[in-house]
């Protein structure tokens, strides 16, 4: 019986130490051939009774009672197989790949990245850029949007013996808001005499079709007027917008109501129409109302390429003295934009025609700096009975830029203005940063 005891207790001496051993087993790749051979000595022993030559071997170190080697046994099953899962438990959650977190994240950093890259028009201000919204996800559209800009100019001014002279040429201030189908914004500039620029509701669909706005905002009038000051590479807007805009007050920001059509699918067609509070007079009387329109394309879905024309009508419903009509064109191609306008029509001193032409080109430095040459030419002639001339602007520079929210502006413009005798050259810096 001796011999069967022990025979018993090698047989669950091995079962032990090859569940335990099973990883140094697969490892070493040599435990198949020494198991063997001790099984096969193990036989051996049974049939000698356990002695050997007259010798009997020691006795293995096994525990003594049988349910202490089960106990063991139970105890190496538990560890190797995973605890049984409750009833009605949700499985555990799987962790993701090590680096997938890393790898979102730096798409996101890279999508942010290529939003504030130099040379993006600006999408805070909807007085300034109307459709900058319409081509965002609607999770990333801010409800509440502040806004901020400010700029600082210098400028030596031929006509004035190069004297320098310092302004803030923009303080502006103010704050949007953008709901299912309601935008509304306040703007303010501190630093201009007429304070208020945009304060406007408007209203449209589900799909941003048609749009209906009320109150201060750009009437739909030369494209050198409704591009953003920020986004515009030169300091100014041009000796001709300001002659027809400021001198003769025929568009630029009115109390107005106007209505709008978008179809995207429609080679970008849009479509903009509206009456606007009418004009001072020199005697300070309020003319009646005037009427404005645009319409604008792209033609054959040429993305590079967009096409409009604009018109002007002061005191529509009456006599109708001042009135104009403008063609413009966009292109952007390979790094470079090219927009010209020409326009023609009718001043109280007789007709007049005008001509703008701008080029600029981006040269990014990196991810955030960018460099920006630019050159523009404009021209202006007066064709009336009694006033007759001709005006001109030649101008050259270049803008450094940091993302979208700064820039500098280096700029030498030869300009003979309505009114000046001679040509005059003048040199001017300007930098600005927006919030």
């Amino acid at each position: 019986m001796g011999g069967w005891r022990v025979d018993e207790r090698t047989r669950r001496g091995l079962l032990v130490a090859i569940l335990l051993g099973i990883p140094a087993s697969v490892n070493a790749g040599t435990t198949g051939p020494r198991t063997e051979e001790r099984a096969t000595q193990a036989e051996d022993d049974l049939l000698s009774g356990g002695v050997v030559d007259g010798v009997e071997p020691p006795e293995l170190l096994l525990p003594e009672e049988d349910d202490a080697a089960s106990s063991s046994l139970e105890g190496a099953m538990a560890q190797a197989l995973p605890p049984p899962a409750a009833p009605g438990a949700q499985p555990p959650s799987v962790n993701p790949l090590p680096g997938e977190a890393d790898a979102e994240k730096a798409r996101r950093d890279a999508e942010k990245r290529q939003q504030q890259r130099p040379g993006q028009p600006q999408d805070d201000s909807l007085g300034e850029n109307p459709d900058a919204l319409d081509d965002k996800p609607k999770s990333e559209v801010q409800t509440i949007r502040v806004i901020g800009r400010v700029s600082a100019r210098a400028r030596a001014d031929e006509r004035n013996q190069f004297q320098r002279r310092l302004s803030i040429a923009d303080a502006r201030v103010g704050v949007s808001t953008s709901l299912a189908n309601l935008e509304a914004e306040v703007t303010a500039d501190l630093a201009d005499s007429q304070m208020l620029k945009d304060a406007f509701v408007r209203l449209a669909d589900d799909n941003k079709r048609f749009r209906l706005y009320g109150g201060q905002f750009k009437t739909p009038f030369l494209q050198r007027s409704l591009e953003s000051s920020w986004d515009l590479p030169i300091q100014s807007r041009g000796l001709v917008e300001e002659y027809i805009t400021e001198t003769h007050q025929m568009g630029g920001r009115r109390m107005g109501l106007m209505g709008e059509v978008r179809l995207k699918n429609v080679w970008k067609l849009k479509i903009s129409a509206g009456f606007f509070q009418g004009a001072i007079d020199e005697a300070g009387a309020r003319l009646k109302e005037d009427a404005a329109a645009r319409v604008s394309v792209r033609p054959f879905n040429f993305k590079p390429l967009t096409v409009g024309v604009s018109t002007y009508v002061s005191e529509a419903m009456d006599l109708a003295r001042k009135h104009a009509v403008a063609a413009d064109a966009e292109l952007k191609l390979a790094g470079f934009v090219f927009t010209g306008e020409a326009i023609s029509g009718r001043l109280p001193m007789g007709p007049f025609t005008a001509q703008m032409l701008l080029a600029q080109y981006l040269i990014h430095v990196g991810d955030e700096w960018a460099i920006q040459p630019v050159a523009g030419v404009e021209a202006l002639q007066l064709r009336g009975d009694t006033v007759r001339g001709d005006g001109h602007s030649l101008v050259g520079g270049f803008n450094v830029l940091l993302g979208t929210r700064f820039r500098a502006q280096f700029q030498t413009e030869r300009a003979l203005r309505p009114g000046d005798e001679f040509p005059g050259l003048q040199h001017s810096i300007e930098l600005g940063a927006r919030f």
